[in-house]
């Protein structure tokens, strides 16, 4: 993620995609127009993000941000963008779990209007710990911050998630189940199964992402514990800070009922990857922010609940992010931009430390 080109997020028209918007923004709120559309540069892989203001004497909110199915010419990262669930679940995200969520203002569900759902929603100012280059590298906010400051974002962090689990009934969440039968976590991981199948249909497989789902089965937990409404991208990559306090959590298009520590494993996996990923071109990082056990003794807390089989979660974590890296990979080379090499696993950036969880030597 820090060192390859940032792949190929649209290929549709801004300009066009601006025109259209004030169209269907003037049926709404007549006289309305779409001003200063921007493409922001932080503009994810996957759903697609607009930002424009409102210019009209009376709007809802002036500065919004839109949040478009992605475009499926541009070689789609997952293969359903299901926009009415990510707008259902931020609503229950809020009411329920009293989280941070922009203020929602529209839902279009017809494909007429951009090509594709979408839904609008306030853009909220603040700042986001980036991705490339990566917050755990030097020479940005976070990087820069005190310990105490990190330790703030840390705790407000696994809040966030504990409210989230604690505050919404799993019965309101049953939208988000995984198809399929027996338990949540087994339905959740049949369907990133599927998921890996669909990614690597036609091209080359990954004998790495097919040994860790192997060792899956081998730490299957005894007690898988019950599910609840996880984000799924439960990362600080994913929040908006007003200094050092969540302002805003977005990206809910991974959101599922599944165990609780499904999103624990991703948080604490997502920033190991950041923190290896540091360390291998020579800085040293991070290395007391987000670490496993902190978050485990918070969230146990905060919750009542003890983490437990991290081992299992961390692992399937690192193996969830394997499979879109893939996919990924795979992307960057249908535009043109990468040359798939003879051994695919080197695609995944994060291929050391997976095989070291499966081996059980990280």
């Amino acid at each position: 993620m820090a060192t390859a080109p940032r792949p190929r997020t649209s290929t549709r028209d801004p300009e066009e995609v601006a025109r259209r918007l004030t169209s269907w923004l003037d049926a709404r709120l007549p006289g309305a127009k779409a001003v200063n559309v921007t493409v922001p540069e932080s503009n994810g892989m996957s759903s697609e993000t607009l930002l424009f203001d409102i210019e009209h004497p009376e709007p809802p909110v002036r500065a919004c941000a839109l949040r478009l199915a992605a475009d499926p010419s541009a070689y789609t990262i997952f293969p359903v963008y299901d926009l009415p669930r990510q707008y259902r679940t931020m609503r229950l995200a809020a009411e329920r779990g009293g989280l941070p969520v922009p203020r929602l203002l529209w839902l279009e569900e017809d494909e007429g209007p951009l090509g594709a759902p979408f839904f609008v929603m306030e853009r909220v100012d603040g700042r986001v710990p980036p991705d490339v280059m990566p917050y755990t590298y030097e020479g940005n906010w976070l990087h820069a911050a005190t310990d105490g400051e990190r330790a703030r974002v840390e705790e407000s962090t696994v809040g966030l998630l504990a409210r989230l689990h604690d505050g919404v009934p799993a019965a309101e969440a049953q939208f988000l189940a995984a198809p399929g039968s027996g338990s949540a976590l087994r339905r959740h991981v049949d369907a990133q199964r599927a998921y890996y199948d669909w990614v690597v249909d036609g091209l080359a497989p990954s004998p790495l992402i097919e040994s860790a789902f192997d060792r899956l089965a081998e730490l299957w937990p005894a007690d898988e514990g019950e599910p609840v409404l996880n984000w799924g991208d439960a990362r600080i990559g994913n929040i908006i800070f007003d200094g050092f306090e969540p302002a805003a959590v977005l990206d809910w298009e991974m959101a599922s009922l599944a165990p609780r520590e499904v999103d624990l494993g991703w948080t604490v996996s997502l920033h190991r990857f950041f923190q290896d990923l540091t360390e291998s071109f020579g800085q040293a990082g991070l290395p007391g922010f987000l670490r496993r056990e902190n978050i485990e003794r918070r969230y146990a807390e905060l919750t009542g609940h003890t983490p437990r089989d991290m081992d299992f979660h961390t692992l399937y974590a690192a193996l969830r992010h394997a499979i879109v890296m893939l996919r990924v990979a795979y992307r960057q080379a249908y535009f043109g931009e990468v040359a798939v090499p003879d051994d695919p696993d080197t695609l995944i950036l994060h291929h050391a430390s997976l095989r070291a969880m499966v081996q059980g030597s990280y």
